[in-house]
């Protein structure tokens, strides 16, 4: 085991805020799919994009409100076998001229590096893996939820619990509340906190 390496990749979500950011990974693990986008990718590849960066590494980033500023500290992890296994890659960080020399079938893994440009292009920080795919499906045990820290972590699964409330409470004039009570399930998600 090495502290620079990790078993993972996490795609992580954005928002003006962390509720925002909160809402949308919830959004993801409701409909069960990550959606394929094209932003700073060259060639207009629809791609999901991940972070290998280790969870200790990536805590201290966000608190230092370092590199990963652009982000909001919600996303969902995966195992690096089980994206590999759907054709996610590392990228390959390397000039534009560099990437006219990729044949096409590989140009969605490229990032621009130029470290000798002014200002420098170096996207390194990110440890970026690709999937080019519109959308990448997943079921909860394939995945497990990042949060920043235990109160977030129990707000998740409030939230879970409040809207499982709510939809039984529409089989209530039909349901005995014994069978309500066996179909209320716990949270499918395995949780991460960024803080532990």
């Amino acid at each position: 085991m090495r502290p620079d390496i990790s078993d993972s990749v996490i795609h992580f979500t954005k928002g003006a805020t962390s509720e925002e950011a909160l809402w949308r990974l919830l959004d993801i693990l409701q409909g069960g799919r990550l959606l394929g986008g094209t932003g700073m990718i060259r060639g207009d590849f629809r791609c999901v994009c991940f972070t290998e960066a280790p969870l200790p590494a990536l805590a201290e980033d966000f608190a230092a409100a370092g590199s990963f500023a652009r982000y909001q500290p919600f996303g969902v992890m995966f195992s690096k076998r089980w994206l590999f296994a759907r054709g996610g890659r590392p990228v390959v960080y390397q000039t534009d001229a560099d990437y006219e020399q990729m044949p096409i079938e590989l140009r969605w893994r490229h990032v621009r590096y130029e470290p000798d440009s002014v200002p420098p292009i170096d996207f390194t920080w990110e440890r970026e893996w690709r999937l080019q795919c519109e959308e990448l499906p997943f079921t909860p045990a394939e995945v497990a939820l990042v949060v920043p820290d235990p109160e977030w972590q129990q707000f998740v699964v409030n939230v879970w619990n409040s809207q499982q409330q709510v939809e039984l409470e529409s089989y209530s004039a039909v349901l005995d509340h014994l069978v309500l009570q066996q179909l209320e399930e716990p949270i499918p998600w395995r949780t991460v906190c960024l803080s532990e």
